[in-house]
């Protein structure tokens, strides 16, 4: 688990801000073909398709890509329709999350590992 400063945190930001751009531009995307890709699975047996497969598998591809980078960056997501995110911090001799959400400029709030979202603090 990679510990981060706030500084390094607050550094991380316009990355994964760009990086949620892209998720939420691919999650339209699915969104709207979701009934069509359901309707296709149900008809696998049948040699299914929808006309607009090739965009669905390219929107999940790239959904899961920028997914990945922010979790290789050491961040964890925890919403994405609020692209909520923590990010490990080491406070007063144990682990916290410094957590941000898409909106906020700055990370300005933590929470305890098992407090969740209801639970953040200001810093």
């Amino acid at each position: 688990m990679k510990l981060f400063s706030l500084e390094e945190a607050n550094a991380l930001l316009p990355v994964v801000r760009s990086l949620f751009v892209q998720i939420d531009r691919e999650r339209a995307v699915l969104k709207r073909l979701t009934s069509a890709a359901k309707r296709a699975s149900d008809r696998a047996t049948e040699n299914g398709g929808i006309a607009q497969g090739a965009k669905y598998a390219d929107a999940l591809t790239s959904f899961m890509v920028a997914v990945q980078e922010i979790l290789n960056l050491g961040v964890e997501i925890k919403d994405f329709e609020r692209g909520l995110c923590d990010f490990p911090h080491w406070r007063d001799g144990r682990v916290v999350y410094l957590c941000w959400q898409r909106g906020e400029n700055r990370i300005e709030w933590w929470h305890d590992t098992d407090a969740g979202f209801a639970g953040r603090q200001p810093l």
